[in-house]
């Protein structure tokens, strides 16, 4: 995709699921090993009532999507502002959705808003980006 083709409010979507191995390793790879991700007798007390992911490891599939599907390679990451509505649990499947909100065309970045959507079609991540895409 080259930036002179992306359109303010164009968006694109993608469904994932976020399973238990992928939250196992990534409590490894980054330390975070509060039981609310991994301990399920200990989630069943909580008010989740099971275990959740991890929060920043869904922003991490934002970042995954951003860098290679859309706007895709060579995407630049500059900034993320997001706001944790509702847990996303484990093996559920959510959808990642990407709007163009803005361009600043001399800079070649993009102000996206990125969210996820949980099953139940409810916001369970709401955010905005800022990237630069110079393709």
């Amino acid at each position: 995709m080259k930036y002179e083709e992306i359109k303010i409010n164009q968006a694109y979507e993608t469904d994932k699921k976020i399973t238990a191995n992928m939250v196992e390793s990534f409590a490894e790879i980054t330390g975070d090993k509060n039981p609310i991700h991994l301990d399920e007798e200990f989630a069943s007390h909580t008010l989740f009532k099971k275990r959740i992911v991890h929060g920043m490891l869904s922003v991490s599939i934002i970042s995954s999507i951003l860098g290679m599907e859309f706007p895709g390679p060579g995407t630049i990451y500059m900034k993320q502002e997001v706001k944790f509505l509702k847990p996303i649990y484990i093996d559920e499947k959510i959808t990642v959705k990407i709007t163009v909100k803005d361009k600043i065309e001399e800079k070649f970045r993009l102000v996206l808003a990125t969210q996820i959507i949980k099953e139940d079609g409810s916001l369970g991540i709401d955010g905005e980006a800022l990237v630069l895409f110079k393709s």
